[in-house]
């Protein structure tokens, strides 16, 4: 009788232990779900956001950025890692990712104190109006930069395996996959400016998508749609 009781007793606390168990594991999921959903409705606001390119003087950059910045105009310059070799040492130094390109965001009603920073050309534009750059290419990008991940400057990609990162940081982000020897390198790119870079990613943490689930493919822009005169 004692035996029985005792295997009673056990089989109602593993009972216990395992309910308790699945609802520890239930409510994690809950809040990861949560959790992502939270992180999918901050990266949609970000991505609707609406980005402009300035095209600028060579090497001033970095201070077109300072001077936009300085008068509260949201940019964004990103940088890559380089390093440069002479014959007594070597020097990693932080380029333009996009030379000659700095990005801001709205301030279009301040359009003439933009174009009056020192070291700025002119606004990318179609004819008289600002070209938006699509808020997905550029969310992209800034979360690979900072995000800190080694990124650098890529030849212009028209067509490849389109794929989205499913894990890690560039979760959600949509890209080129490309081989390089022994590595996978995610190419992501702005279409408008017919501009790369790339990251390393794992090949398992990527999905590939077909052509219906992104919209039409990139198509050269002229001299004259492409507009970059004041």
């Amino acid at each position: 009788m004692k035996r029985r009781a005792a295997q009673t007793l056990r089989k109602k606390m593993l009972r216990r232990l395992r309910s308790e168990k699945r609802e520890c594991e239930s409510q994690g999921e809950a809040v990861g779900e949560l959790r992502k959903a939270k992180t999918r409705d901050m990266l949609q606001k970000r991505e609707q956001r609406g980005w402009f390119a300035l095209t600028a003087k060579h090497q001033h950059e970095p201070t077109v950025a300072r001077l936009l910045s300085g008068k509260g105009i949201e940019v964004f310059h990103p940088t890559c890692a380089v390093v440069r070799r002479w014959k007594d040492r070597k020097k990693t130094l932080q380029l333009p990712l996009f030379p000659g390109y700095v990005f801001f965001m709205g301030g279009l009603d301040r359009r003439v104190e933009i174009l009056s920073t020192p070291g700025v050309f002119s606004i990318v534009s179609f004819g008289d109006a600002p070209a938006e750059i699509s808020g997905t290419e550029m969310e992209g990008i800034r979360r690979a930069v900072e995000g800190g991940m080694p990124i650098q400057p890529h030849p212009f990609l028209a067509e490849g395996e389109r794929v989205r990162v499913t894990d890690g940081p560039l979760t959600g982000v949509q890209g080129m996959l490309l081989r390089y020897k022994d590595a996978y390198r995610l190419v992501l790119s702005i279409e408008l400016l017919g501009r790369s870079a790339a990251v390393e990613i794992d090949a398992e943490m990527v999905e590939r998508i077909s052509s219906l689930q992104h919209r039409s493919g990139y198509e050269p822009w002229t001299e004259q749609a492409l507009n970059l005169s004041n």
